[in-house]
């Protein structure tokens, strides 16, 4: 999808602090700050501060996106498995006079919180500046488009639009991802191969358009 926003695991990882906590989940990036906020001093917060900056997918049943769930071999109910510590939302395994039954939709089905989609597969790539000379590596993710990489390479070059982005010579189409615009992502092949991917980065290179456009 074209608006989508896409996250590599390491961008999820730099939200990793009380203050400013993302998880992953089922190929998703949900940003939790609001809910940890609203909720400050509840102790089924626990859970979730500790997996801040994670991937939490082995919480969930992927086919019906719902907390898993498991038969009680004392009472034969089916119940959350939260084999770890119950977190929030997620009701006691015994009836509990304290438990309130009008807290509403629980935080793993609230859209509220999205912030993305977490990648399915990262790369690397290189950018190499033609008029500068200068070259930065970059992780990127392979579903994402040339505009949406550019963006990611603006914090290295504020004009990066103004220039024409090209690998092998050929001009790239910038609505496309880099598959698409016949630049495979060789990993595994290079997997198979023995080889070090680190020495074998595909790179673009940026020829100055001689305007200043800026973001």
């Amino acid at each position: 999808m074209k608006n989508t926003k896409y996250y590599t695991p390491y961008e999820v990882s730099l939200h990793n602090t009380i203050d400013d906590i993302w998880v992953s989940y089922l190929g998703k990036v949900y940003n939790l700050t609001p809910l940890i906020k609203q909720h400050a001093g509840d102790v089924l917060l626990k859970p979730l501060i500790e997996m801040a900056g994670k991937d939490i997918s082995h919480w969930f049943n992927p086919k019906t996106k719902d907390i898993r769930t498991h038969v009680d071999p004392l009472t034969g109910c089916v119940k959350y498995y939260t084999p770890s510590e119950r977190f929030l939302h997620v009701p006691p395994p015994w009836p509990c006079t304290d438990w309130p039954t009008d807290s509403g939709r629980p935080w793993w089905r609230e859209t509220r919180y999205e912030e993305g989609v977490l990648s399915g597969k990262t790369r690397r790539l290189r950018i190499v500046n033609t008029l500068t000379s200068q070259e930065q590596t970059i992780e990127v993710c392979t579903e994402e488009s040339l505009n949406a990489i550019l963006n990611r390479y603006l914090r290295y070059n504020a004009h990066a639009a103004s220039y024409t982005w090209k690998h092998n010579g050929v001009r790239l189409d910038m609505d496309k991802t880099l598959g698409d615009n016949g630049i495979p992502d060789e990993d595994d092949e290079f997997y198979q191969l023995r080889m070090d991917r680190e020495r074998y980065t595909q790179a673009i290179h940026l020829y100055f358009n001689d305007d200043l456009t800026e973001f």
